[in-house]
C-alpha cells in the first residue's frame, strides 16, 4: 500500500490522491441511502427490526443488491476513472467514451462479480453488526452508544471485507480491461499472473476504506433513526 502510494505522489502530486472523488461521491452518497433505507424498510417490516442472524443476512444482501444494481454504471465510471490505463478529466468524458466504444453494457462492467462481492459483504456485514451490537452492555449515555455502534461497525467491516476480497479483485480486473471479458477468463488471468495471492491484492485499503465508512455511516444511522423516533 505504501508503495502504491509513493507511486501515485510521485507521477500525481497530492491531488492524485483524492482522483476520481467526484465519481465516487455521485456514487456512494445515492448508494448509501437507497441501501439504508431499504434495508431500514424490510426490518420494520419483516422482522419488528429484531432480525436473526439468518434474516440480516438475507436483508444485507438484498438491500445491497439493489442498490448495487441501480448504482453500477457509477462504479464503472469510478474505477476507471481512477485508473493510470485511462485519461478521463472529467466523469462526463468517461461516460461518453465508454458510451461511444462500449456501449450501455461497458456502464455494467463487471455487474457479477460486483453483486458476488457486495450482497455477501451487505448480508455478512449486517450480521455481524447485529450480533456485536447486542452483545454491548446497555448505556443511555449519547458518547457510549456511539463509541458502541461505531466499534460494532468496524470489526462487522474488518470481517466481511476478508470474506469478500477475492470478488473485489475480480469486479475490479473486470471493469479496467477494455475487451470486457468475462468471470472465468478474468480469474484464470489473476491465478496465472499472481498466483492465488492475486485474489487478496488490495485487502488493506479496501479494508481501510471499506470498515472506516461503513461504521461512520452505521453511527450516523443509529442516532438519525432515534433522534426522529424510528426506533
Amino acid at each position: 500500500m505504501r508503495g502504491v502510494c509513493r507511486s501515485v505522489l510521485a507521477q500525481e502530486n497530492m491531488l492524485g490522491l483524492w482522483r476520481g472523488v467526484v465519481p465516487s461521491l455521485m456514487r456512494t452518497v445515492p448508494g448509501v441511502g437507497l441501501y439504508f433505507s431499504t434495508m431500514h424498510h424490510m426490518r420494520a417490516k419483516l422482522c419488528g427490526n429484531r432480525p436473526t442472524h439468518i434474516q440480516s443476512v438475507i436483508i444485507g444482501g438484498l438491500a445491497r443488491a439493489f442498490a448495487g444494481s441501480i448504482m453500477i454504471p457509477f462504479t464503472v465510471i469510478k474505477i476507471r476513472f481512477e485508473s493510470s490505463s485511462y485519461n478521463y478529466s472529467t466523469t462526463s468524458q468517461a461516460l461518453r467514451n465508454i458510451l461511444k466504444l462500449e456501449g450501455l453494457k461497458g456502464l455494467t462492467s463487471g455487474l457479477g462479480p460486483t453483486l458476488v462481492r457486495d450482497v455477501p459483504f451487505s448480508g455478512l456485514y449486517l450480521m455481524f453488526y447485529e450480533h456485536l451490537k447486542s452483545l454491548m452492555p446497555e448505556s443511555t449515555n449519547q458518547y457510549h452508544q456511539s463509541a458502541a455502534h461505531f466499534f460494532s461497525g468496524f470489526v462487522a467491516g474488518v470481517l466481511a471485507s476478508i470474506v469478500t476480497q477475492p470478488a473485489d479483485v475480480i469486479k475490479t480486473n473486470m471493469q479496467l480491461d477494455k475487451q470486457n471479458p468475462g468471470i472465468s477468463y478474468t480469474i484464470s488471468k489473476i491465478y496465472n499472473y499472481q498466483g492465488v495471492g492475486g485474489f487478496t491484492t488490495g485487502l488493506a485499503p479496501r479494508m481501510l476504506r471499506r470498515t472506516l465508512m461503513a461504521a461512520f455511516a452505521w453511527t450516523i444511522y443509529e442516532k438519525m433513526i432515534k433522534s426522529i423516533g424510528l426506533k
